[in-house]
């Protein structure tokens, strides 16, 4: 490869199939391009598996290339079947509104939206989707497309090996991606679709239904799904989501999920979800033994890019605090309790499972008999304990459950 931005792509491991590379290498090099990823609108947020293509869309800008983005407006009405053991819930248009608008957010905080020459572009398929003609669209365009090969793709297959049901509306989805990439390259001269490999079915279906319709050559680009070396899926925690918007997930929980990288992880998430360029990383991982320093640069530069440096920092300084002087750091997460709800007490138990410390009561009967629950840093030993105001320190209490998750509990 002769191409800066793909030489890149692969560097970072972030390549993993393409219809034609050779040929993409070199239109690449000869001229700025328009590619295009598409996220569905399913919640107000995005988390974090979704990082790594918003990550390529800002290398796209880097190299001198034009990144779309594709906001599902209207796919997000019938839900992708690739990767699901069933239907997605149906939202209506209303909400799916909402949570563009809230996505967005994330897309305006990472992407440079200054330089006019590699802007990013906002569309939602819902300006063509919604207006589609039944009858024409299934003349035009659904025949080129035959039940056959639509039945060995792994969006269909898969739920059909495992004898789960699969509606005649998600079986068109792949029709409709692949009309949103015929849309983008005849509107906006788009000629390349990124997204990650349990697309490629349908990404290869947009290719060819641009040759036969247009007759003319794009491309498509995959990058590989990641899973941690745990084998957990990435984007979840103990908690739940990783929420990329701040307003679902605090910037210090943010940082704690960086930080607390499996060690085999930390190296592969260096090139995936920071700027730091792959040699200065290969560096670094050679010179730098302790494992603990480079989850902190992880945690670091990670952060740094969705809540900036500011907030990144604090996160840092309040991690420093809470787990290396015993104290309380100011960004820890916060539960808001009042003052007359502590007259008689509260049971220690319903603070943990009402306010999500810990998922019900018998998960924290299990954690205080094994000796996993600390109160201002000391090990609590008696699950039936009530919370009183004599145990707050300045208005404030802190909960310790194992050594990596803190909590503060303030009197408002």
């Amino acid at each position: 490869m002769k191409n800066k931005f793909l030489i890149e792509m692969s560097a970072r491991g972030y390549l993993n199939q393409c219809t034609d590379l050779n040929k993409l290498d070199q239109i690449c090099s000869k001229n700025s391009i328009s590619g295009y990823i598409g996220f569905d609108c399913t919640a107000k947020s995005l988390h974090v598996g979704s990082l790594l293509q918003i990550m390529i869309l800002k290398l796209m800008q880097k190299h001198g290339h034009r990144p779309i983005v594709l906001l599902g407006g209207g796919t997000t009405l019938i839900g992708d079947p690739s990767g699901k053991d069933s239907t997605r819930k149906i939202l209506k248009q209303k909400e799916i509104k909402k949570n563009i608008k809230s996505i967005k957010k994330v897309f305006n905080k990472i992407l440079n939206n200054s330089n006019k020459r590699v802007k990013p572009l906002y569309v939602d398929n819902a300006k063509w989707l919604t207006k589609l003609n039944y009858i024409k669209f299934l003349r035009e365009v659904g025949s080129h497309f035959t039940i056959n090969k639509m039945l060995t793709f792994d969006s269909v297959k898969l739920r059909l090996d495992r004898e789960q049901s699969l509606s005649y509306m998600e079986f068109n989805y792949m029709i409709l991606q692949a009309y949103d990439f015929y849309q983008l390259y005849k509107k906006n001269n788009c000629v390349l679709q990124i997204g990650g490999s349990d697309q490629w079915g349908n990404i290869v279906n947009g290719v060819d239904l641009i040759r036969r319709m247009l007759q003319k050559e794009s491309f498509g680009l995959t990058t590989p799904l990641i899973t941690l070396a745990s084998g957990a899926k990435m984007g979840k925690s103990e908690k739940g989501a990783i929420w990329l918007n701040e307003d679902l997930l605090s910037p210090y929980e943010y940082w704690q999920f960086w930080r607390n990288t499996d060690d085999r992880d930390v190296k592969r998430f260096l090139n995936f979800f920071t700027e730091i360029e792959p040699d200065e990383i290969n560096n670094i991982c050679e010179k730098e033994k302790n494992i603990n320093k480079l989850k902190i640069l992880l945690a670091n530069e990670a952060t740094k890019i969705i809540h900036g440096s500011k907030a990144s920092k604090k996160a840092e300084e309040s991690a420093k605090k809470t787990f290396e002087s015993k104290g309380l750091g100011l960004d820890l997460p916060s539960i808001k309790i009042k003052s007359n709800q502590l007259e008689k007490g509260i049971s220690l138990l319903d603070l943990l499972s009402e306010n999500k410390i810990m998922h019900s009561k018998s998960e924290a009967r299990r954690v205080i008999a094994n000796n996993g629950l600390k109160i201002n840093d000391s090990l609590i030993s008696d699950d039936k304990k009530i919370i009183r105001l004599e145990d707050f320190k300045n208005k404030v209490l802190k909960i310790s459950f194992g050594k990596k998750r803190h909590y503060q509990v303030k009197i408002i």
